[in-house]
């Protein structure tokens, strides 16, 4: 009895990864769509992350210029790839490790705040992310109505230090998010089409 419902566990754990597997897009399809993220001037060169066929993350693509793109990440139901520069790289792959312990948004923050002030986690003066977004074609695969917001890292930066507003401003308009904070940034949010 003990034998038949192991197999049985085994037999449905495994249908549970194949099923698993079929949602993870092709590599290829996630460096293209990851690459669609990164600044036209550093799309060739780029390193992307992104997910194996049983969704674990891994490097797709190894890189040898100042950008890394991250694939879509197919447990999220809204289609969106990012990019920014490899001096982001410890900062963003702290929160990445921080979320897969099961940490909320705020202990999230919390923890890398502290980190940053202690000088455990380096976070650079200055960096820049984009964020890509769109619509996949079912059909085609293909990103329809795509758009990129950009954020502009500037740790512990103020309205007073940069001039800038810090509450939302009508679209393509600067302002500042978590100001005074490890991780204040400019918020940049082009009007759609």
């Amino acid at each position: 009895m003990k034998k038949i419902s192991f197999l049985l566990g085994l037999g449905l754990f495994l249908i549970a990864q194949g099923l698993k597997a079929q949602t993870v897009p092709s590599k290829e399809w996630q460096i293209k769509t990851a690459l669609m993220a990164v600044p036209a001037d550093y799309k060739d060169g780029a390193k992307v992350y992104g997910y194996d066929a049983t969704g674990n993350f891994v490097t797709l693509q190894e890189g040898n210029n100042d950008y890394i793109a991250l694939a879509h990440d197919p447990k999220k139901e809204k289609f969106s790839t990012a990019a920014y520069h490899k001096d982001l790289d410890a900062f963003m792959a702290r929160g990445r490790e921080l979320k897969a312990q099961g940490k909320s948004f705020q202990e999230i923050f919390d923890i890398r705040e502290s980190e940053v002030k202690s000088g455990k986690l380096k976070m650079p003066d200055k960096s820049t992310l984009c964020v890509f977004t769109g619509e996949v074609d079912a059909e085609t695969s293909e990103i329809n109505n795509p758009y990129v917001r950009y954020v502009f890292y500037i740790p512990y930066a103020t309205g007073e230090s940069t001039g800038l507003p810090t509450t939302p401003t009508p679209p393509g308009h600067a302002w500042i998010m978590d100001p005074g904070t490890h991780r204040a940034h400019i918020m940049i949010t082009p009007p759609k089409q």
